[in-house]
């Protein structure tokens, strides 16, 4: 389906495969002659965007014909400038990022030809719907556009019937629906009381290695900050840190330095982490369609959600 030219949208979770299935055609597809970007894929995260990278040049084997360049925020745009001048054929971007590079005029989209939107619920979600609509614009000569998402509400459509033309659609798993293979456990318990609930979970639990989601970032500072006062093996990733802080965080929870990570769901969207055992809602998602990202990417982990019940 994805080695012609017809437009596309796939309805899926977290961690069904979807960037090999893009990714495989799109490095088949692209010239590695032409040094000008001929491929787009657009994300919601800087995590995400890295980890996309990441996976588009472990498939080429350590035989890069493709040039694949990251461009997010957070990082020196000066130095993804000079990557986008050495010449590359697919760009995975972030929507903020992308937008300052076209304002600068230090990117050129008008070689685009496929164009992917990844997670494209959750970009909707954190507001990028313009900024998605004014790239698509601003590729001319696109021929493809692929959406990959988990749900499809209306917004999603709406961008489908303008920037799309007859799409295939295809649909792994039912849409709008959690992953059966996890197994869900809830705890009822007063707001007040969450904090040491948590910990009594933990405790319970001594070879947990988990994600705990809090809603806001300083929630998920205070957490991680109490529990490391209290001698837990915890750190936190929100949207306040630097790149290197999050980065030197995600390394020491992958070589699980960490135990436990405290985590926004925004800023935990493409968190690639293996044996993960538990997540942890520390309060119910906003959107009670969909759990927080990464729980459909772990085998079995436990989803412990906290109402917010008061008294």
């Amino acid at each position: 389906l994805l080695q012609g030219t017809k437009d596309f949208i796939g309805l899926a979770q977290t961690g069904t495969g979807k960037t090999a299935a893009f990714g495989l055609p799109l490095l088949q597809l692209v010239d590695p002659q032409f040094r000008q970007p001929s491929a787009l894929i657009i994300c919601p995260t800087r995590e995400l965007c890295l980890q996309i990278t990441g996976d588009l040049k472990k498939f080429q084997q350590g035989n890069e014909t493709v040039q694949v360049t990251a461009v997010y925020g957070g990082a020196s745009i000066v130095g993804q400038i000079k990557d986008l001048k050495r010449g590359t054929q697919v760009v995975v971007a972030t929507p903020g990022r992308l937008i300052d590079l076209i304002e600068r005029r230090a990117i050129n989209l008008e070689n685009i030809e496929y164009v992917v939107l990844d997670e494209a619920d959750e970009m909707l979600n954190m507001g990028f719907q313009e900024d998605i609509e004014f790239i698509l614009q601003n590729t001319p000569k696109r021929e493809s556009t692929w959406l990959f998402s988990a749900t499809m509400p209306p917004e999603i459509r709406k961008v489908s019937k303008k920037y799309m033309q007859s799409p295939v659609e295809v649909t792994i798993g039912k849409v709008n629906e959690g992953n059966a293979a996890i197994d869900h456990q809830f705890y009822q318990t007063q707001h007040h009381n969450r904090y040491e609930v948590l910990k009594r979970i933990i405790d319970f639990n001594p070879g947990m290695f988990a994600i705990v989601f809090a809603r806001t970032k300083a929630d998920a500072q205070e957490i991680a900050e109490k529990l490391t006062r209290e001698g837990y093996d915890i750190d936190a990733i929100h949207g306040d840190l630097t790149q290197a802080q999050r980065d030197k965080v995600m390394g020491a929870f992958r070589e699980r330095v960490l135990k436990l990570l405290v985590a926004t769901d925004v800023a935990a969207r493409g968190i690639d982490v293996k044996d993960i055992t538990h997540v942890i809602n520390y309060e119910l998602p906003d959107d009670t369609e969909v759990s927080p990202l990464p729980c459909c990417l772990f085998p079995r982990p436990s989803l412990l959600p906290f109402p917010s019940a008061r008294p």
